[in-house]
């Protein structure tokens, strides 16, 4: 069996396996205004059968201050070229890279910056799947210290499950999951 290091905490994982974060039951639920969390569920049963994805804008003084839907591209991508994006959006994302720059503008003379990016899974948990890792831990990622929000959508039924909300300890170490809860703000 292949195995590679893990270069942040030295230890040894498989190779073979498929990576995964999820949702730490034991640990704290973070809060997030119940506003925020409202449009995420909304964004994502409005996308059903395809994931949504998007960007949660905070300051200084507030983590979760609004939402900025993104659109996602994976579908076009896959018909685009099947090869190189082997699954359409039901089953991944591709965030709109046009929108991700109007927002990057939108935000560059003010205090405010992307605290979070969200999207969905539908008909899956709400976890960090190994693409999902594999987007937010790459060079170029736009949002290196922005929190990873993923919410769980029940296949057809007009209903939303779990919301996990992973973060990590600076850029470069690993993300650790939780549940959200929701507070007035």
């Amino acid at each position: 069996m292949r195995r590679r290091v893990d270069a942040d905490n030295a230890r040894r994982v498989d190779a073979d396996k498929p990576r995964r974060v999820d949702a730490d039951e034991k640990l704290s639920p973070v809060p997030v205004p119940g506003r925020i969390l409202n449009e995420i569920r909304t964004h994502a049963l409005e996308s059903r059968p395809e994931e949504c994805c998007g960007l949660i804008i905070g300051d200084e003084n507030e983590r979760f201050v609004r939402v900025e839907r993104c659109r996602n591209e994976m579908t076009q991508k896959h018909t685009e070229n099947p090869q190189l994006y082997p699954r359409d959006g039901t089953a991944a994302f591709f965030m709109s890279p046009s929108d991700v720059l109007r927002v990057e503008k939108e935000l560059r003379d003010t205090a405010e910056r992307v605290s979070a990016v969200y999207h969905s899974h539908v008909g899956a948990g709400a976890y960090l799947s190994e693409m999902d890792l594999e987007y937010a831990e790459h060079a170029f990622f736009p949002f290196p210290d922005a929190h990873q929000i993923v919410i769980e959508v029940y296949g057809n039924e007009d209903a939303v499950g779990r919301i996990g909300i992973f973060r990590r300890d600076g850029v470069g170490r690993p993300f650790q999951g939780c549940l959200v809860r929701p507070v007035d703000r």
